[in-house]
């Protein structure tokens, strides 16, 4: 029997290059179908956002920062050969892992937002290097130490669902009423993850392994239309892709032909009593990377081509886009404003998250000054990634705005903002406070992060600096995209959009639904 040592700064070192690694690269498979999906999509928004989401990801290729603000919270999955020794480990291989993550988030060159909080229930206290991560150990025989490292984002993994289906219920029905409660706010065009049957906590274990897996779809499109035969696995995902897109969420959920790019599903054996399900989906920004450490030192990714992405090139258009002015902008001005108008803004806004929202309500009910005046102000729901070399902002996409929905008639009743932007749809309740005040929601693509941190020309922090990344900004912007989401009437494009692009679809005007 041959032993294979690993030592503990090679999985040190590997663990913190594949985290810099997935910050900037999207995997190569996904970048293929969501350029199909672009090519394919017939929806002007839906087919903006992609080009958006395309020309974000190449920028951050070549820029090597992070294709979205939120750079996730860390899960490694190790299949452990039974012939492998450790040497040089000072703690465990989870704090060895831990270690990894601290080296990687707190890169010199590329500083990732740190977005754990030590405490779930009470202080919520930010762990400042974003550990720890989220380990899965498996012990398999042979002598190598196979990882894979993904970085998964709140707004995706918020959306996750778990349900203990009755043996006879369908898993179809189940997953086309669950999506569309999801909402926007995975970021969509992505993935789903399926895992079905074991217990409980196995198939949502499942769910998020799938994820892992390297997109195929297309090759099984074309696998089916060539008449081969398909496995029952196969033709569930087929007929799982179909449906979903069929339901015309579409891109960021503006209505679209392309809402989910691929669909993954694992299975195990269950009790004859049960049928566990979880859906988990995976956002435009997946990051994910599998390595194998073989004792010979640690790993490095090799780059992807820059040939992989298409030539898609986004940029503000003057001639389909109105240019606002922040800094003189009126209520009678948002009042002009329409469904699905695009936008450019230039000029000054604030940011704010729910750490900031929960203080200025404090503040509000104890009758005591807020840090900054919002009157006559547009929020934007981002926390940003910190700057380097000589960056005003480092990435700063939107963060799902209905997480504000709970503050937004305090806000409009009491602080004077007139405008909101963030990421998806928002409720019943943000949108009746944005018709009652005449306010406006605007939307940001989610995925675009670091192509939106080109609009921003300074930032300085104005209120609350304790709350790091939720801290509130002022920043000063420069034609910086957004989509008229909510008008003040309470009209919103998350829900014309999908219900219209529904019905195109199901009147048989467009075939082929999806990645093509």
């Amino acid at each position: 029997m041959t032993t294979t040592t690993i030592r503990q700064e090679d999985l040190i070192e590997s663990i913190a290059g594949a985290l810099q690694f997935i910050s900037y690269y999207h995997p190569g498979d996904y970048i293929a179908h969501l350029a199909r999906a672009y090519a394919h999509e017939q929806s002007p928004a839906a087919k903006d956002a992609m080009a958006q989401i395309l020309t974000n990801s190449r920028l951050s290729a070549i820029g090597r920062r992070p294709m979205c603000q939120d750079t996730g919270i860390v899960n490694v999955f190790l299949k452990v050969g039974m012939d492998v020794r450790w040497e040089g480990f000072t703690a465990g291989l989870d704090e060895a892992i831990n270690e990894g993550v601290r080296r990687g988030y707190k890169h010199p060159d590329n500083g990732l937002r740190a977005s754990v909080v030590a405490d779930p229930q009470f202080e919520r206290r930010n762990t400042r290097d974003n550990t720890p991560a989220v380990i899965f150990t498996e012990i398999v025989p042979g002598g190598t130490v196979e990882i894979t490292v993904a970085a998964k984002g709140g707004g995706s993994e918020n959306k996750a669902k778990m349900q203990m289906l009755d043996p006879s219920d369908d898993v179809v029905d189940w997953v086309l009423r669950t999506v569309p409660t999801m909402g926007a706010g995975w970021c969509p065009p992505g993935m789903l993850g399926i895992g079905i049957g074991g217990t409980a906590e196995k198939a949502v274990l499942m769910a998020k392994e799938s994820l892992m897996d390297d997109l195929d779809m297309y090759a099984l499109q074309a696998r089916a239309a060539a008449g081969a035969q398909l496995d029952k696995v196969e033709e569930l995902r087929l007929e799982l892709f179909h449906k979903v897109n069929a339901l015309g969420i579409g891109a960021q959920g503006l209505g679209g032909l392309t809402t989910v790019l691929d669909v993954k599903i694992r299975m195990y054996p269950t009790h004859a009593a049960s049928k566990p399900i979880a859906l988990i989906p995976n956002c435009a920004a997946t990051r994910h990377a599998h390595f194998v450490l073989d004792g010979s030192g640690p790993v490095y990714l090799p780059p992807p081509s820059l040939d992989l992405w298409p030539d898609v090139g986004w940029a503000p258009d003057c001639e389909k886009s109105r240019r606002v002015d922040l800094d003189t902008l009126t209520k009678q001005e948002v009042a002009r404003w329409k469904p699905g108008d695009t936008l450019l803004l230039s000029g000054k806004m604030l940011t704010g998250r729910d750490a900031a929202h929960k203080r200025i309500q404090d503040l509000l009910a104890r009758g005591e000054k807020l840090p900054v005046d919002f009157s006559g102000r547009v929020i934007y729901y981002v926390g940003p990634v910190d700057p380097v070399r000589g960056e005003a902002v480092g990435p700063a996409g939107p963060t799902t705005a209905t997480r504000m929905d709970k503050f937004t008639d305090m806000m409009l009743a009491r602080t004077g903002l007139i405008a909101m932007i963030g990421k998806a749809e928002r409720g019943p309740a943000a949108i009746a406070a944005i018709k009652q005040h005449k306010s406006a929601y605007l939307m940001a693509v989610g995925g675009a992060a670091y192509l939106v941190s080109k609009a921003i020309k300074s930032a300085r922090v104005v209120g609350f600096e304790d709350l790091g990344m939720e801290a509130i900004y002022e920043f000063d912007v420069v034609d910086m995209p957004v989509t008229v989401a909510v008008d003040c009437d309470g009209t919103s494009v998350h829900s014309t959009g999908p219900a219209e692009w529904q019905k195109r679809i199901a009147t048989g005007a467009f075939k082929g639904i999806g990645v093509c």
